[in-house]
């Protein structure tokens, strides 16, 4: 906007400020009162003695006023048809500046329609130039009556440009608050997946430990102490990775210590755990000849934990095989077993997921969702010979 818009805008705002509580009616009552006492006064003071009817012609003009805001049009007609016949008949007892005209025509710019504004304006000019009788007196009367339509409709436009920006506001803060519920409902999802795999994992191992633990502690003492050790390095480390996850959600000031992310060479101890556990792990993991994206490492150590998980709690294996590989610009990933197939993980998945299919688990929705998240995908199915299961992915990691 320009400065005079600036103006115009701040000082519609202070009257708005100003006259906020009054009834609209009694303001305009008040201006109407005001523009009968000047008309009156100038038929007062003309040289010529004018009859009563010339009085009541006159204040007649500033009587639609009041109720200029409800019918501009109508105000605006009743007011020029009486000024207009004092200008016929009383020329010389019009007021310098009607203050009825200049209120009259300034309500039509600002609230009348299009088709009425426009034309209206044609009318008075046309009127001027036929009904003044000197040029000073034509300049003036197209002065104010272009004066006041052009008030009018510099506050028509900036009503009409604080609409746009209210609705430009309210709009962004729609925008803003959908966006930040979509990142809570993210952020809650990622911490679900987290707080799933690290439980998941910690606790099946830890079942099949101490359920395992009675039945050798007197024939086998040694073996049940390294269950219980099995055990306490699963919840240990479940508390550790727990740390990682719940430590964004630390109250505000609180200066969170968050460990790294797990990487890649920590499916090592995982390994080890589920070999413990009965599950003979052989891990295959990629040469390191860069370094892969955090997300990408992060998103392959879940899947390979959720992947065994599945293994321990669903599959009766006693044998399972991670191979990592980097191929291309990708990192692909297979975990397999020689559980009991696809008929035993079918009975126990369409449980898990209440009835909806082997492919409809909560660990396995997770492992598609983690490799989405990295532009990948992830697949599970019976190995092909029929026997085990087999879990694989592809998550690219972009150019060297």
């Amino acid at each position: 906007m320009t400065r005079s818009q600036d103006w115009l805008a701040e000082r519609e705002r202070w009257l708005r400020g100003r006259l906020a509580g009054i009834n609209p009616y009694v303001v305009d009552s008040l201006i109407a009162l005001v523009s009968i006492a000047v008309s009156l006064w100038a038929v007062h003071n003309d040289e010529t003695h004018w009859p009563l009817w010339t009085y009541l012609l006159a204040a007649g003009c500033s009587l639609p006023l009041p109720w200029r805001r409800r019918a501009p049009l109508g105000g605006f007609l009743v007011s020029m048809v009486l000024s207009g016949a004092l200008g016929i008949y009383a020329h010389s007892a019009q007021p310098q500046i009607p203050v009825y005209g200049v209120v009259i025509i300034y309500t039509l710019a600002d609230l009348g329609r299009n088709w009425q504004r426009w034309p209206m304006l044609a009318v008075l000019i046309a009127a001027n130039v036929l009904g003044t009788r000197s040029l000073n007196g034509f300049i003036f009367s197209e002065l104010t009556v272009i004066g006041s339509f052009a008030l009018g409709a510099a506050v028509r436009e900036l009503r009409r440009l604080a609409q746009v920006e209210a609705d430009r506001a309210r709009e962004t803060g729609l925008r803003a608050a959908s966006d930040a519920a979509r990142a809570v409902a993210e952020e809650r999802g990622r911490i679900a997946r987290e707080m799933h795999d690290i439980l998941a994992h910690a606790v099946a191992l830890m079942v099949i430990q101490a359920e395992a633990g009675p039945l050798v502690v007197r024939a086998d003492p040694e073996k049940a102490i390294k269950a219980f050790d099995t055990i306490a390095d699963s919840g240990r480390d479940a508390m550790v990775q727990l740390r990682r996850v719940l430590g964004v959600l630390k109250e505000d000031g609180a200066g969170p210590v968050l460990a790294p992310q797990p990487k890649l060479p920590e499916l090592a101890a995982v390994a080890e755990r589920m070999t413990a556990a009965g599950v003979a792990v052989r891990l295959v993991l990629p040469e390191r000849s860069r370094a892969l994206p955090a997300d990408v490492e992060t998103a392959a150590y879940r899947i390979v934990q959720e992947a065994l998980t599945n293994i321990v709690k669903h599959s009766g294996a006693d044998a399972a095989e991670v191979r990592i590989a980097e191929v291309g610009q990708a990192l692909e990933l297979a975990v397999s077993d020689n559980g009991q197939g696809l008929d035993a993980r079918a009975r126990e998945l369409r449980r898990a997921a209440g009835g909806a299919g082997w492919s409809g688990g909560r660990g396995l929705l997770g492992i598609r969702e983690r490799a989405a998240a990295c532009g990948g995908q992830a697949m599970a199915g019976p190995a092909p010979d029929g026997r085990g299961f087999v879990v694989t992915a592809r998550l690219p990691i972009g150019a060297a």
